[in-house]
């Protein structure tokens, strides 16, 4: 089980490593529509809607890896005030909470996506992209995440099994 889950974990960071190429992809090129404007009249026309899409994909492609690195928001002033136990059951409850939110996602996400293939379906924009390419983000996100959360869930559970062992001992 090691082995599919270290291979996992390298898939997050490459979708990680993707996610932050695009970001500074996209300060550039904003950075660059914004002096060819003001110093040259000229406007790139794509920065827009290659910005647009790249925003999308930067947070399907990193979620997941956030959530291994516990980096999502949490309300830390309630859950510092739980006895160690009550927090595990509370992220054991997220968690699964979080799983059937992704797998409703990913599954509607993958229908979309083949859809946009089966109907040829175009953005009605400069850049004409095929829809397939921009939706198809999400059920691969999805995915990740919703094998992430799985992985958080059983962590907790076992949590709060070592939890009952001291507690019991």
């Amino acid at each position: 089980m090691k082995k599919p889950m270290g291979i996992f974990d390298r898939v997050l960071n490459i979708m990680m490593f993707l996610a932050g190429i695009m970001l500074i992809f996209i300060m550039l090129s904003v950075c660059l529509e914004v002096i060819l404007r003001t110093f040259f009249n000229h406007s790139l026309t794509w920065v827009t809607e290659v910005t647009e899409i790249m925003l999308l994909y930067i947070t399907f492609l990193g979620s997941a890896w956030v959530l291994r690195e516990g980096g999502h928001v949490k309300v830390d002033i309630i859950l510092s005030h739980l006895k160690p136990k009550n927090n595990a059951i509370l992220g054991i409850f997220s968690s699964i909470l979080g799983v059937f939110v992704c797998c409703i996602l990913t599954i509607y996400g993958f229908k979309v996506t083949m859809e946009c293939i089966n109907k040829g379906l175009y953005t009605t924009t400069t850049l004409e992209i095929p829809m397939f390419l921009i939706i198809g983000v999400i059920p691969i996100g999805g995915l990740m995440l919703f094998v992430q959360f799985i992985r958080r869930t059983l962590r907790f559970v076992a949590g709060v099994l070592i939890e009952s062992r001291k507690i019991n001992s």
